[in-house]
This record gives structure tokens, C-alpha cells and sequence, in this order.
């Protein structure tokens, strides 16, 4: 059986990834949905254009990476698509964040995406696709959302790497970064500090964002850069020093 598996699923940018990729990818069988909320996931479930299984999991406990695990192994799918959406991020100094709120940062943002990927390559076939959402903070290191960008980064980095390394088996891998998008992470994220209002001017549209990264992914695209911003931004963060950057940011 050919399966996409989104985490992230119940809202923002996993809900949409969850109902457009179908309609790229009509081939795929059942979408399983991966989020913490199964009535947010049952409503997802009913647009999505194929048949479903939700998984209603906290993939920061290992639980929930174990429960995944044992799905694999008892449906051993052919995973045509997987899309790592679930994530997490406050904005704010490094020091008025809490301990706690760094490492589930780290955890939800790193380790778990590095352990899916662990998980559900070998269950990938020849023409099969990764997406991993990273971001537009990616770029460059960011005060005030320190650990975040830091993240990103990491995500941004491996997926370059692995593009690479699974091109021989076919297996194509794409990073999407997008700027602010405007979805339900971008309240849960001020916590402790507003966004920039210039953000706020240049903000993306969620939907837009992720048809332009399934579109991207069918292309065997390494990166998707959404919005003309954010891709001026991605080359002025390679020409221009660090040191003269950061007095902008």
C-alpha cells in the first residue's frame, strides 16, 4: 500500500500539506495523519480525497514515536511521501525562554524529524519523496528567536545533506523555507516578544506555501523558497558578512 505520512497534521501547514497531497500525489492509497488532537484530525480526515488513518500521538514522548514504530512494522506501507510539519518556537531572548521551552524546541524541531527519518526511509522506494519544513531563519542566526533559527538550520542542513545521499536510491528530498507564514504557530510563538512588523507586511498565505512545496517536491527541488522576500533574503544571507547582517537583525 502505497502511504503519505504528515505529522503536524491537525492544523496550519500539516492540515493543508494533508488535503493537497492527494491531488498531487493521486497515487497514494491512505494519508496518516500524525498530531496530538484526534477531533482536529477526524475534521481534517473528512477533505482529505483518500482514505486516512489517524494517528493521535505526542511525538515528543516516545510513546508516540513508539506507536508509529509498531504501525510500520505491522503495515510495512510503501511510503511514497513523507512530510515533516510538526514543529515549535518562541520568540524571545534566549534567557526569558525556559529550559523546558528550548528543549521542546530541539526535540520537536530535530530530534524527532531525524528519528522519523531514521524510522521511515526504509520504507521508501524508488521515486518516493521527503519534505521538511524548515524556515526562513534558516538563512542566518536570529536574536530573539535564537533557538528556533538554530533549529532550522539543523533541519536545513540535513535535508541538503540527504538529497544527496538517497539521489542513488531515488528518493528526493526538499526543504521548504518560507518566511512568516500565518498560521496558528505564528500566535502560540509570542509569547514572550511580538513579531516584527515588517513580518507582518511580507506574511505568507499557509495554502500558498505549501502547494508551491508539493509543486517543488514533484520537481525533485532541493529547496522551496516561497515568496520573492524571502528569496532575496536566501541570497543576501550568502553575499553579505555575517557581521554586517547582524546589525540588521
Amino acid at each position: 500500500m502505497k502511504v503519505a505520512i504528515i505529522t503536524g497534521a491537525s492544523s496550519g501547514m500539516g492540515k493543508w500539506f494533508s488535503v493537497y497531497v492527494p491531488m498531487f500525489y493521486p497515487e497514494i492509497e491512505e494519508v496518516w495523519l500524525v498530531g496530538r488532537n484526534v477531533n482536529r484530525l477526524e475534521i481534517v480526515a473528512k477533505h482529505v480525497n483518500a482514505s486516512t488513518k489517524i494517528i493521535a500521538v505526542d511525538l515528543l514522548s516516545e510513546s508516540g514515536i513508539e506507536t508509529i514504530k509498531k504501525l510500520l512494522e505491522e503495515n510495512k506501507p510503501e511510503v511514497d511521501i513523507l512530510i515533516n510539519s510538526a514543529g515549535v518556537g518562541m520568540l524571545g531572548d534566549f534567557e526569558r525562554l525556559s529550559v523546558k521551552e528550548s528543549l521542546e524546541t530541539i526535540n520537536l524541531n530535530c530530534v524527532v524529524p531525524t528519528r522519523l527519518m531514521h524510522m521511515i526511509i526504509p520504507y521508501m522506494n524508488k521515486g518516493s519523496h521527503l519534505i521538511n519544513m524548515a524556515s526562513g531563519a534558516a538563512f542566518i542566526c536570529q536574536p530573539g528567536f535564537a533557538v528556533y533559527a538554530a533549529s532550522k538550520a539543523y533541519i536545513l542542513s540535513l535535508g541538503d545533506a540527504l538529497s544527496k545521499e538517497l539521489r542513488h536510491r531515488n528518493i528526493y528530498v526538499t526543504t521548504v523555507c518560507p518566511g512568516a507564514v500565518n498560521t496558528p504557530f505564528i500566535t502560540k510563538s509570542q509569547k514572550y516578544a511580538k513579531i516584527r512588523w515588517f513580518k507582518k507586511l511580507i506574511m505568507a498565505n499557509e495554502r500558498c506555501v505549501v502547494h508551491l512545496a508539493l509543486w517543488d517536491s514533484k520537481k525533485k527541488k532541493t529547496r522551496s523558497i516561497y515568496g520573492i522576500y524571502m528569496l532575496l533574503f536566501s541570497v543576501v544571507c550568502k553575499v553579505i558578512p555575517l557581521k554586517i547582517l547582524m546589525k540588521f537583525m
